[in-house]
């Protein structure tokens, strides 16, 4: 018999307005209701006019015979003639991000939701004009200060099951930031807490600390890559006790295996409480989406459910439903302004009737729990030394080394360790950030304020309502224009990708390899890559993102594991397949260093709804540099005339 949910959830999502919300489950077919033929047609269409939308059948050998942006626009819009139709996401973009336009910066590496627009930056600042259609945009704000405002963050000395209960002071500021979060990602605050974490890390290392792992054993993730976060979560649980167990994916195409997931899932075991499952709706890495089907099967089978939609575009949780898929947990992460400032916090959602089941934990006190409050504006830097700052930064910094996801949440999980360690110095003071003209290039030593009597003490000015401009637009917009507009830009690049193939080579060797989903219709956006050079040897994927760099294009950087191979790709895995260290893990001993992941180092561009044609086009004319067999060497040659010195790449 059809489950009452899975009908509502088909009846929901099968025109073809958003993805399928269950993909590729061999063992659910039974159970679904069928996607109506002109869904499906379209889908196919799609798909269909995607594969042949540069030139069909044809291979691009030479980047200098690539089609000029002009052309190529004018055919990608006949291919995809909705495209147009999203052209108010690009009038939101010259008039609110204008900076992207002005620095020429193509942002391909930021995961979570922006907050603030830089049009609200620029206004903070007396004499500032803000652009708009007839008048010039302000220089960029690194020459006014070196830190955006709006907010600031303090440790908050608590432990969850407290905050639960007794939820502590809130201010307004940050009261109207909860709200306004809770309306946007579609949850209810009569069904759901949300407790602010410093970042990702903090949020999944909280929730290791506080499940009942003695009575629910069982910590099972769904990933194909290597998530920093994640790995803080394994091995938190791990010292509780906790069995850790992963889904595994299939090479090539990094589909779940189906069969076996479900058979962990529904393991008859002697606990009726199986434990957490953690699961993503899509890779933020490869793109793949998967069927919320996983999450009911879950909960049916005694689980509880961590959601993790870190890596869901702008409005996709209108599409999920929590009134039909009701996570135990749900994890999400924001930052202040898309392509400057990526700073931020991550926000845990425990849904009510699911908090009894956490536990206190000692270890769990402040484990990232911050407080938001607004900020004080910050004080002006004079041009000349910022720029003089700036341009000693680059000369000093030239090749500079960006690590994995090093968009929002990267850098926020870079600075985790630091974040944990605030339980250490609880309830005593720390420097907040200071600048120091005279000092201004050396590196700010910046930790949390612990949240005491002396905030509250502190005299309270009226601070206007907060407005999230970023978070409005994207409501305006609204999902069917957002999935529409990054389903026709991650298709393409992904097909112009494909298209690069090294000349005079006798098996047509291509100069790029896709992982995961290639051209379809259900594909998130994001893409995970690598570049080879002539010969077949895959190019170091952190030099492709410090070139990338070097020409205004960020990108992240990416590790595909838990990857099963079948015995007619065993020779494959061997020419695939790497090892690295655990960075959770650390090399301090030994035992430790005996410890490694399999997989695959790749590259991956994430596509938002403020992304454009020429973003991806500017990322494939760079890539198809690399047909080039000089273009390596001739780089190395030419930084070290600029820079006097040899640069080892």
């Amino acid at each position: 018999m059809q489950s009452t949910w899975i009908s509502e959830a088909s009846k929901a999502c099968c025109s073809g307005c958003c993805p399928n919300p269950f993909p590729g489950l061999p063992e659910f077919h039974a159970a679904t209701s069928p996607i109506p033929s002109s869904a499906a047609a379209s889908r196919y269409e799609f798909e269909v006019s995607t594969a042949s939308s540069l030139y069909p059948n044809f291979q691009f050998t030479n980047h200098e015979s690539l089609p000029s942006f002009e052309e190529t626009f004018s055919g990608f819009n006949k291919v995809y003639p909705q495209y147009s139709q999203t052209y108010q996401a690009d009038k939101i973009r010259s008039q609110e991000y204008y900076h992207l336009s002005l620095s020429k910066h193509v942002c391909l590496d930021y995961i979570g939701h922006g907050l603030f627009s830089y049009s609200q930056l620029e206004s903070l600042y007396p004499g500032s004009p803000v652009a708009s259609p007839s008048s010039s945009p302000p220089p960029p704000v690194h020459s006014l200060t070196l830190e955006p405002p709006f907010f600031d963050i303090s440790c908050k000395p608590i432990n969850l099951n407290s905050q639960l209960l007794y939820g502590g002071e809130e201010s307004e500021f940050q009261s109207d930031i909860r709200k306004r979060i809770m309306a946007f990602i579609n949850i209810s605050e009569a069904e759901y807490t949300m407790v602010l974490t410093a970042n990702q890390s903090s949020a999944f290392k909280l929730m290791a600390e506080v499940y009942p792992f003695q009575s629910s054993p069982n910590l099972l993730a769904v990933y194909d890559y290597q998530s920093e976060a994640v790995e803080v979560m394994v091995e938190s649980s791990k010292k509780r006790g906790a069995n850790v167990q992963s889904a595994n994916f299939s090479w090539p195409n990094l589909r779940i295996q189906s069969e076996k997931l479900r058979k962990k899932i529904v393991n008859k075991s002697k606990h009726k409480k199986k434990g957490l499952f953690v699961f993503p709706l899509q890779s933020r890495v490869t793109g793949s989406r998967y069927s919320y089907q996983w999450m009911s099967l879950a909960q049916e089978n005694g689980w509880h459910v961590l959601l993790d939609a870190s890596a869901l575009g702008a409005k996709d949780m209108e599409t999920l439903g929590l009134s039909l898929f009701n996570p135990d947990f749900l994890i999400c992460s924001f930052f202040k302004v898309f392509g400057e400032n990526p700073v931020g916090f991550c926000c845990l959602f425990i849904r009510k009737s699911s908090a009894s089941v956490l536990k206190d934990s000692a270890t769990a006190t402040s484990v990232g729990i911050v407080n938001l409050f607004p900020a004080s504006r910050p004080t002006p830097i004079p041009e000349k030394p910022a720029i003089s700052c700036i341009e000693t930064k680059q000369k000093l910094d030239e090749f500079p080394v960006r690590g994995s996801f090093s968009g929002p949440i990267s850098i926020q999980q870079r600075n985790d360790e630091s974040t944990c360690e605030l339980k250490k110095i609880e309830g005593t003071k720390a420097k907040k950030k200071t600048v120091s003209f005279s000092e201004i290039e050396e590196v700010i030593d910046t930790t949390f304020e612990s949240a005491s009597p002396t905030i509250t003490n502190t005299p309270q000015i009226k601070t206007p309502q907060i407005e999230c401009r970023s978070l409005d637009h994207a409501d305006s917009l609204g999902q069917i224009l957002i999935s529409s507009r990054t389903r026709n830009l991650i298709n393409w690049l992904v097909n112009a990708l494909m298209s690069l193939e090294h000349p005079h080579s006798e098996k047509g060797i291509p100069a790029v390899r896709i992982y995961g989903p290639k051209i379809t219709f259900d594909r998130g956006p994001a893409v995970a890559f690598n570049v080879f050079d002539w010969k077949g040897e895959k190019i170091d994927p952190a030099l492709v993102q410090k070139l990338a760099d070097r020409n205004k294009i960020s990108l992240s950087i990416g590790f595909l594991q838990h990857i099963w191979f079948s015995d007619k790709h065993e020779e494959e895995k061997e020419r695939v397949l790497q090892t690295r260290t655990s960075e959770a893990e650390g090399t301090i001993s030994s035992k430790k260093r005996d410890k490694f992941h399999s997989g695959i180092s790749v590259l991956t561009a994430a596509l938002g709804f403020l992304t454009n044609f020429e973003d991806i086009y500017r990322l494939w004319a760079f890539v198809s540099r690399f047909l080039d067999a000089d273009f390596l060497e001739k780089e190395k040659w030419r930084y070290k005339a600029l820079n006097q010195q040899t640069i080892q790449i």
